[in-house]
């Protein structure tokens, strides 16, 4: 088998197929996150907690250059070491979300699974339970 063909198989099969489609939609699906994150849900919280960005949340961790503005894109690109922890939290905001979206769609992707699949016949009892069944009916009569 040549390479190319091989390679073609592999490609092919049904696993890999499903883990692009998932990949991609996984991407679109992220971007769909990220703008409920960033536009939706931020600036809510932003405004419970008094008009807070947090996407500009930072802490400057070294000297500030004379006529660099004070603020995260301006420092960034000055080269001040910043720790910028606001964005950390718009992107922990971002995975919880997502994560609580992926259980709740595999929890009804299970429950639709069960509900599915016909339940299992009922084991036939061994016979030596059949076999005292009867003894226990006959000489009940």
């Amino acid at each position: 088998m040549s390479f190319a063909s091989e390679f073609r198989e592999f490609a092919m099969k049904g696993n890999v197929v499903d883990l692009a489609v998932g990949v991609i939609i996984g991407g679109a699906f992220g971007k769909i996150v990220d703008s409920l994150v960033a536009d939706i849900i931020m600036p809510l919280i932003g405004l419970v907690f008094g008009k807070l960005d947090f996407s500009n949340l930072y802490v400057v961790l070294g000297s500030v250059p004379a006529g660099v503005a004070d603020n995260l894109a301006e420092l960034k690109k000055a080269g001040v070491p910043v720790l910028a922890y606001g964005n950390f939290i718009t992107i922990a905001v971002n995975f919880i979300i997502l994560a609580f979206v992926i259980f709740v769609m595999v929890k009804q992707i299970n429950r639709l699974r069960r509900t599915e699949e016909p339940a299992p016949a009922p084991a036939a009892p061994p016979e030596d339970i059949v076999l005292l069944r009867e003894i226990r009916d006959s000489l009940k009569k």
